[in-house]
């Protein structure tokens, strides 16, 4: 891995994990197209969620601090409802991830066909959310529940985990800027704990380390992420999902074709 595929991975990564188009689904495009760039593997995955991550917690630092504050201060109040909340969202794909990582591991390296289909999948969720009537539903605790399971879903490449959270959340009547917050708040904790799992994992040790790639990456991923996060939430508000439908339909195409 040189330089530039490092900030091509990193603006990837930055873009894509708030855009509902797909992370994981165009980092394995990215990856058949641009040639074997794994040479630090599990690192550059690592430093590239946490670029994003980081991203999330400096935008939403008001919203995380009330989570934070609402879990300790032991009273029933709504900061208290919201932060039991995103706790409950994260039960499904916690269940998935720990459960089911063999199988799970099986769709990624290369399977451009499945990554195709599945973005295909994003594109149609997207398209009915995007037609939806907007509502001012709030968050309940049985819609929790239900993101949750569609970010499960999303755990597959080609399924967009912004895309499927905040589709599912729409569909269910929920205001569409509350469903915007909902969806980067719920997936934090989640990366934080992938990170930790990747990091005692062999594949992380096994990793090369070059500081400089990975430093680009990183700001590639940090900046253009601060970047989607607050755009996504312009154009959900504006409902405009249906362009990033149309996106991953002729992405899905593509990416099947590439594959035959």
């Amino acid at each position: 891995m040189n330089w530039i595929e490092s900030i091509i991975l990193g603006i990837i990564q930055g873009l894509t994990e708030f855009l509902p188009v797909s992370s994981s689904g165009h980092l394995e495009l990215a990856k058949t197209i641009l040639g074997n760039i794994d040479d630090q593997g599990m690192l550059m995955t690592v430093v590239l969620h946490f670029a994003t991550a980081l991203s999330t917690v400096v935008i939403f630092r008001k919203d995380l601090y009330a989570i934070f504050r609402g879990l300790f201060s032991f009273k029933w109040n709504q900061e208290t409802k919201f932060s039991l909340k995103i706790l409950i969202s994260m039960i499904p794909a916690i269940y998935v991830g720990l459960i089911y990582d063999d199988l799970i591991e099986t769709f990624f390296n290369g399977k451009i066909l499945f990554v195709g289909a599945m973005l295909l999948v994003t594109g149609f969720i997207l398209f009915l959310a995007d037609r939806s009537v907007n509502t001012n539903n709030p968050v309940s605790f049985k819609f929790s529940i239900i993101i949750g399971i569609a970010q499960a879903i999303a755990i597959l490449p080609g399924i967009s985990r912004s895309g499927a959270t905040i589709a599912t959340s729409v569909l269910l009547g929920i205001d569409r800027s509350k469903a915007a917050r909902f969806s980067f708040l719920m997936v934090v904790p989640l990366i934080f704990g992938k990170m930790a799992k990747d990091i005692i994992s062999d594949d992380f040790l096994s990793s090369s380390i070059n500081v400089g790639e990975l430093s680009v990456g990183f700001l590639a991923a940090f900046f253009t992420g601060l970047f989607a996060c607050k755009l996504m939430i312009s154009l959900v508000k504006k409902s405009k999902l249906v362009y990033f439908s149309i996106y991953c339909f002729v992405v899905g195409i593509l990416a099947i074709v590439l594959s035959i």
